[in-house]
């Protein structure tokens, strides 16, 4: 299902976009979902930063021996 979404813009910009054979519609339809992923990925990434800030550090010496067993020291 799709919904129509009116837009007004300066009749010159349409009519340079016509005679350039921009896709008008095509070009706003790739922009929102272009805007959406966008979007999606900032939400995400504040979930996470909201997740990391609630879990903390890890305590004592424990990054430090975990990060040397990565390594293999």
């Amino acid at each position: 299902m799709s919904v129509v979404i009116g837009v007004r813009v300066p009749e010159r910009i349409k009519r340079e976009l016509e005679e350039l054979g921009v896709d008008v519609a095509e070009e706003v339809r790739r922009f929102l979902e272009r805007r959406l992923r966008e979007e999606k990925v900032k939400a995400s990434l504040r979930a996470l930063e909201e997740v990391r800030q609630d879990i903390g550090g890890i305590p004592g010496d424990h990054a430090a021996r975990i990060i040397r067993e990565i390594r293999g020291d």
